[in-house]
């Protein structure tokens, strides 16, 4: 069986395996700021995605999927009373600590692997004429399901979390990177990567190791 025919054993919610479900970890945010992701088709089953799961936290959130076949996207128009803000270190995006936005900020986050997420405000109507946005140096990433091609790369729910943090709310910072976390923890733990001793955010009772690839439980 492979990784996208075992999709009956993954929860339709955090797409991981059933048994590591994170959901009741899963927050509801209030913030002032709005995200809006722009993600890849094919970004929409994988268990590693992590921009699906910020928007799952965040109450003032929205999901724009791109790359199907007949796709002819809506031109963005950036909700009355905001600011509009692409997040993504394209040349010449202004580092996030320097700007002193006047409104509460519409931030516009492309999702997808790094070609993909490039290209997207150029493909989205609306996005090429909004400014762009980067984060400042930082720690480093501390997601490891999937090798990051750039130095100092984060994965998606990382950059939304250090870029709200920024924004308005360290607390809403670290309750995201909280829940990235357990995602992180258990999906290495479902892998045999690390002992259930390194998993700080705790083990569902009953879970099983599986391979991600086949479905097939291993041993504990």
């Amino acid at each position: 069986m492979t990784r996208r025919g075992n999709g009956a054993l993954r929860c339709a919610g955090c797409r991981l395996h059933q048994s590591l479900c994170l959901c009741a970890l899963v927050p509801r945010l209030e913030t002032r700021t709005r995200v809006v992701l722009y993600i890849h088709r094919f970004e929409e089953r994988k268990p590693t995605n992590t921009g699906l799961l910020a928007t799952s936290c965040l109450t003032r959130s929205e999901v724009r999927f791109r790359g199907g076949p007949n796709d002819a996207a809506v031109p963005f128009a950036c909700e009355g009373g905001t600011e509009a803000l692409v997040l993504f270190p394209y040349e010449g995006a202004t580092p996030l600590d320097r700007l002193k936005p006047t409104a509460p900020v519409t931030l516009v986050v492309p999702d997808g692997n790094w070609r993909q997420a490039s290209k997207m405000h150029k493909r989205v109507p609306g996005l090429a004429a909004l400014p762009c946005v980067s984060l400042p140096e930082g720690p480093r990433s501390t997601y490891r399901l999937r090798t990051e091609a750039h130095d100092g790369g984060l994965s998606t729910l990382e950059a939304i979390a250090r870029a709200i943090g920024i924004l308005e709310s360290v607390d809403v910072q670290r309750a995201l990177e909280n829940v990235l976390l357990a995602m992180v923890e258990r999906t290495l733990w479902a892998r045999g990567g690390v002992p259930r001793s390194a998993v700080t955010t705790g083990i569902p009772e009953g879970a099983r190791r599986h391979d991600p690839q086949s479905g097939v439980l291993l041993r504990r």
